[in-house]
């Protein structure tokens, strides 16, 4: 239950791409514009790129620009007094991280594990709270993140993306598509969930390796991961544990999940018993031994 005058965006046990696409828009909708204050930090020890003052230097007269998702990560894109973009804070929530927006009515357990908290000229807050603390919060330049972002690999709902530049990228690796698909340096944002499905959706073994797939199969797989991110996005996402979108509610796609999750269940394409294990990347790998090949 999210208390009245909160707002809270978390995450399932893994952040993908669907999950941290619909927070980042949320987001966006509740604090762009938004005149910073101050910032509090708590828990220390979840900040990186710069120490308490350098945020606060930053942060004194700077207003959110923009929010937006970059791989797995929500990038809140500031700008200085004269509209500019001048430097980026980039969340990493990893495995139990989450944002709230606090309009001034918080419970007290709303409040537990705060470890970074922005106030807001307008009275309002966006708190960081990570149970484990095993997320990040960076302060990065323009530069800084430019050099970051480009360690990444190519969005796959990304117009400019390709099937051709797609299949040129996983065709490359001699690691099993499955682990291949979740490579952040190949492509970002994709984690067990989706890789799962995706691959459920093209009919391809998640042990295959990966250069072993033809241009036809990697472009059926683009096709298939890209049809199951944006499904699971137009349903905010997918809930087991802890995730919550910004009304509060939980993510939809769970019940059009395919393969993740289901193993011992009949696969609903043949109607074969799915397959659990994980045996190919030490990752829970749900498929169909008749249907996936």
């Amino acid at each position: 239950m999210i208390s009245a005058g909160a707002k809270r965006l978390g995450w399932p046990l893994v952040p993908e791409l669907p999950e941290t696409e619909t927070i980042a828009r949320d987001l966006n909708e509740m604090i762009a514009g938004a005149r910073f204050r101050a910032i509090e930090a708590p828990r220390l020890d979840v900040l990186r790129e710069a120490d308490l003052d350098a945020w606060s230097d930053v942060i004194a007269g700077a207003s959110v620009q923009r929010v937006w998702r970059r791989a797995k990560l929500i990038v809140l894109d500031l700008s200085d007094r004269d509209e500019s973009t001048s430097w980026h804070i980039v969340v990493q929530p990893r495995f139990t991280g989450g944002l709230i927006v606090d309009s001034g009515a918080l419970t007290e357990t709303d409040r537990a594990y705060v470890c970074v908290t922005w106030r807001f000229a307008d009275g309002r807050a966006l708190h960081y709270r990570d149970v484990r603390r095993l997320g990040t919060v960076a302060l990065m330049s323009p530069a800084r993140f430019a050099e970051y972002s480009g360690g990444l690999g190519g969005e796959p709902l990304d117009p400019a993306f390709t099937i051709v530049e797609f299949s040129v990228c996983v065709r490359a690796s001699r690691q099993a598509i499955k682990v291949t698909l979740m490579d952040q340096r190949r492509l970002a944002g994709v984690g067990n969930i989706y890789a799962n499905e995706a691959l459920w959706w093209a009919g391809i073994d998640p042990s295959r390796e990966a250069a072993s797939l033809s241009p036809a199969e990697a472009g059926a797989l683009f096709d298939a991961l890209r049809a199951v991110l944006t499904a699971s996005i137009a349903a905010r996402g997918t809930s087991f544990r802890d995730y919550r979108d910004a009304r509060g509610e939980r993510g939809g796609f769970v019940e059009q999940l395919a393969a993740y999750g289901r193993d011992g269940q009949p696969c609903r394409r043949c109607h074969r018993r799915l397959v659990g294990t994980h045996a190919i990347d030490g990752r829970g790998t749900v498929f169909c031994p008749t249907c996936q090949r």
